[in-house]
């Protein structure tokens, strides 16, 4: 480990669950941190979030390497005591509908298989003895070993807990102060006046492109969930969530009619440790946190399609969640090109969950000048153009 200068101070723009983890990492390694949101911990996509740990739906390349080593840190924490009574190790059960989708399912377990994954194909004859409770129209189905899940806002707690860092909320960053040398950042500037920083952290989602300058990158895509009542025996039926292989397809390439036509469905269905579902979801290019009745109608009838149960349980509660995706579907991570203290990690759409801790142990590694545990090239803000700083 780089050796620390006594009192070096970090500021982290957002207290989301990628914020917090660098809040918690950094701390441990003994900076000085405080921790800015514009609203509240977990406000933003963190805690509207499917809290999938996953690697199911990765294809072989730099998201399934980064969601791998994100789930072992997870698994790590766990055992270590840290995140004790917040993570569900469970697999996740990817389902084809049709002749054509179990092809590419098929395709896809060699894949994951490939890269060293626990799959099991499940044949419709054991799949009827091993999950009664799913469609019969279900052709094909895969069980991916060894993935879990967390829900965003008690790990965003639990870690700013444990950091011993205290939210300065309703704080937003309005701008970075270069240094005179123009190598490095100053201080950020806030409402409530300039913050020097020895180093400076941007993961506030949505609103770090443009503190980065790295306008036009990023994108605001909303995505909308739905939780039921308890039903134990229904939820017992299921050994972890759900999801189908429209999913996979680009995340559900399945676009909406007429007025909705930037709007895709995907389908997961969740049994919660609470005998709860969650249900999800919907991809849709634009910041609206609200949700309308012709999507949740579609996704419930999917989910009963797929879990005939579910006709018999009620929804209770609908909402949305905006994430940050990309331009080219993976999150910028790195040191902004020009400034020497300055780290931005934006954009990781519906993988913050999954990939938050690890994230935020790779931003306390290069803070401390340290050799990242995972390869953050193909993530780098760099790949992208010149930056420019907001005043």
């Amino acid at each position: 480990m780089a050796a620390i200068s006594a009192g070096e101070t970090v500021v982290v723009v957002g207290a989301g669950i990628v914020g917090a983890a660098c809040a918690y990492f950094l701390s441990r390694r003994g900076f000085k941190v405080r921790l800015l949101d514009a609203s509240a911990p977990a406000a933003g996509a963190s805690g509207a979030a499917d809290g999938a740990v996953s690697v199911a739906s990765k294809r072989p390349g730099p998201m399934m390497a980064a969601a791998l080593s994100g789930i072992a840190l997870y698994r790590q924490l766990d055992n270590e005591g840290m995140l004790a009574g917040l993570f569900k190790t469970r697999p996740t059960m990817m389902v084809a509908e049709d002749a054509a989708e179990a092809e590419i399912l098929a395709a896809h377990a060699d894949a994951l298989a490939g890269q060293g994954r626990p799959i099991r194909l499940i044949e419709p004859a054991q799949l009827r003895r091993e999950l009664p409770t799913v469609s019969p129209g279900v052709r094909l189905a895969i069980e991916v070993g060894d993935e879990g899940h967390a829900i965003g806002y008690e790990i965003v707690r639990r870690l700013i807990r444990a950091s011993g860092v205290a939210v300065e909320r309703d704080n937003p960053v309005l701008g970075l102060i270069e240094s005179d040398s123009g190598r490095s950042v100053a201080a950020v500037e806030t409402p409530l006046g300039r913050i020097r920083a020895d180093h400076v952290v941007i993961a506030a989602g949505g609103g770090a492109a443009a503190l980065a300058g790295l306008q036009g990158l990023t994108t605001p895509r909303k995505g909308q969930l739905v939780v039921t009542e308890r039903n134990p025996g229904l939820a017992a039926s299921l050994p972890g969530s759900l999801m189908s292989c429209r999913y996979l397809l680009s995340k559900d390439a399945i676009p909406a009619k007429g007025a909705n036509a930037g709007r895709r469905f995907g389908l997961v269905i969740d049994p919660l440790r609470t005998s709860q579902f969650l249900i999800g979801g919907t991809r849709e290019d634009t910041d609206s946190t609200g949700n309308d009745l012709a999507a949740i109608r579609q996704m419930l009838a999917s989910a009963v399609r797929l879990l005939p149960g579910l006709a018999a349980v009620r929804a209770i509660r609908a909402f949305a969640g905006v994430r940050t995706a990309t331009r080219d579907g993976m999150p910028i991570v790195g040191r902004l090109p020009g400034l020497d203290n300055a780290i931005v990690a934006t954009g990781f759409e519906g993988d913050g969950i999954c990939l938050g801790p690890l994230i935020g142990r790779s931003v306390a590694e290069l803070v401390s000048g340290d050799r990242t545990g995972i390869d953050l090239g193909p993530f780098a803000p760099g790949r992208f153009a010149a930056r420019s700083l907001v005043a």
